[in-house]
């Protein structure tokens, strides 16, 4: 009886721990294990990259606005200014810049005559890079003060769709209320860049070689010099080249400067020793970006007349060119000498431009714009009145875009 009583204490406890025990494993198993929860998330890396985003463009049903950088160097002060009127609209922003290498005097008088000019002080839409660069042709300091300039911008030149960079060398071939008109119905996000992977004899003449821009640390103009040791080919991207003259979009220029990913930093260091930077540098990043790849269209919208295969230099541009000029379709033209007359023919025939005058169009009737700013600018600045340059711009533009090959052909 004792016996009976001892086991019966001890069978109880036991019995009650079994049942205990049962529950938990069901519970157990039923539950997911938060440990093992724990270790997956560790092996899945989350990299702040893959939070960012690229800024969204402004809607395609609002007028465009456009932000130039237009440079130049020794000599090029007035055809600079030329060049600015020519292109000058109050609803598009503009950065002009001569390098260090013109005189004190020369960039003081650009400095001044942005000033005196009461259109853009109402306006205040032109800016003067007063601390100007040392800017070495064919060398990396090229591509930096198209970067500084964009950066400045950006800063202060509030909302716009796309960059342009262009030379004193350069001048319009239609109206800004034909260009504005044109690419109203154009996506924002469309980079015009003329590139291509097949760079051909650059390989052993520009990307192999190694050179130094004394620009980057000299107050001093001096040519290139080169490193007798030749480098191999890049294998962390792949090179692409192009003309140095581009219409990139804003979404593109915020990331070549913020560059959230490193890209663009990257790339920038490796064409610091690279002959003819402009010319590979954008295109390079643009096409190893995984964002932007599939945004590029395989145009410069220039006209440029090359030998070929092409020298260093194009043609300096004449009468001669004329004809062909216009029949191109494209926007812009280089390179002219200072006051060409081409220039004049240009002005009369396409542009409507008086000697020393604006373009006319719908926010200036053509006379002295100075004297008609409330009258026209703040009145017509948001409506545009285009001409036959649009329809040219216009025939371009849709048979790029339109051409049935067009999604395979980027970055190719």
């Amino acid at each position: 009886m004792e016996l009976t009583i001892k086991k019966t204490k001890w069978m109880v406890p036991l019995a009650f721990a079994l049942l205990i025990s049962f529950f938990l494993i069901i519970f157990t198993l039923s539950t997911k294990n938060p440990f093992q929860k724990s270790s997956i998330k560790a092996k899945v890396p989350i990299f702040v990259e893959s939070k960012l985003h690229i800024p969204s463009t402004r809607p395609i049903s609002t007028i465009p606005k456009l932000a130039y950088l237009i440079s130049g160097s020794s000599g090029d002060g007035e055809s600079l200014k030329r060049t600015l009127k020519a292109l000058y609209h109050p609803l598009n922003q503009y950065v002009v810049h001569l390098d260090l290498e013109a005189p004190a005097d020369e960039r003081l008088e650009l400095v001044n005559f942005v000033k005196r000019e009461p259109l853009f002080v109402e306006a205040g839409n032109v800016r003067v890079v007063v601390r100007s660069n040392l800017v070495t042709y064919r060398g990396p300091t090229m591509v930096s003060n198209t970067l500084h300039a964009a950066a400045i911008l950006l800063k202060e030149g509030g909302e716009w769709d796309w960059f342009i960079n262009l030379s004193a060398s350069d001048y319009p071939l239609v109206t800004q209320d034909d260009l504005l008109h044109t690419f109203s119905t154009v996506p924002r996000e469309l980079n015009f860049i003329e590139h291509t992977s097949d760079i051909g004899w650059k390989e052993y003449h520009r990307a192999r070689p190694v050179i130094i821009d004394s620009g980057l640390y000299s107050l001093n103009k001096s040519d290139l010099f080169w490193i007798p040791q030749k480098r191999s080919m890049p294998t962390a991207f792949k090179l692409f080249t192009g003309s140095a003259w581009t219409m990139l979009s804003r979404p593109f220029m915020e990331y070549l400067l913020w560059g959230w990913d490193n890209l663009p930093r990257i790339v920038l260091m490796y064409y610091a020793n690279f002959l003819s930077t402009p010319e590979g540098y954008f295109h390079t990043v643009i096409c190893n970006a995984e964002e932007f790849r599939n945004t590029t269209v395989n145009h410069d919208l220039h006209f440029i007349s090359w030998d070929n295969p092409p020298k260093q230099h194009p043609h300096v541009l004449t009468l001669r060119d004329y004809k062909n000029m216009v029949d191109s379709n494209a926007s812009f033209a280089r390179k002219f000498r200072r006051n060409e007359p081409v220039l004049d023919k240009i002005d009369s025939e396409l542009l409507g431009r008086k000697v020393n005058g604006f373009v006319p169009g719908s926010w200036f009737d053509g006379g002295d714009a100075n004297n008609t700013i409330s009258q026209y600018i703040l009145r017509n600045i948001t409506s545009l009145r285009p001409g036959p340059g649009a329809q040219r711009m216009k025939s371009l533009i849709s048979s790029l875009l339109s051409d049935k090959d067009f999604s395979s052909k980027h970055c190719i």
